[in-house]
């Protein structure tokens, strides 16, 4: 099975940066579309970016557009999500996923994915 941990998450204040890391095992992660899901208390899991590298492929919610970038280093098996001019409303558990083949047909709802990893804290303060 996939197993994906994910590392990196911070306090940091009101227009700073953080780099998450996602590493992934059991599978390529140019095999499989990974994406960063995030979740704060008492709201629901909502996707932040996608990539597939296959294709290429990548794709933003609209609040990190501009801000927030997704890679993959490959050799090192790794999916990342570096994160500039972080504002209070970041503050969530970031997640990475992984959809593995048959593929969904989607990649914005939590139901698309196969294997999530336990998430990684980022605190945004003013």
């Amino acid at each position: 099975q996939v197993q994906l941990v994910e590392s990196g998450g911070d306090s940091v204040q009101t227009g700073g940066s953080l780099r998450l890391s996602c590493v992934a095992s059991g599978y390529q992660v140019s095999s499989m579309r990974m994406a960063w899901f995030r979740q704060a208390p008492g709201k629901e899991r909502e996707v932040v970016a996608f990539f597939y590298y296959r294709l290429p492929m990548s794709a933003y919610a609209d609040s990190v557009k501009g801000r927030f970038t997704i890679s993959q280093d490959n050799a090192k098996n790794t999916l990342t999500l570096q994160m500039n001019s972080l504002k209070p409303e970041d503050t969530a558990l970031y997640y990475c996923a992984a959809d593995v083949p048959p593929f969904s047909t989607k990649w914005d709802r939590e139901s698309d994915y196969d294997y999530w990893g336990q998430g990684t804290q980022v605190t945004v303060s003013s």
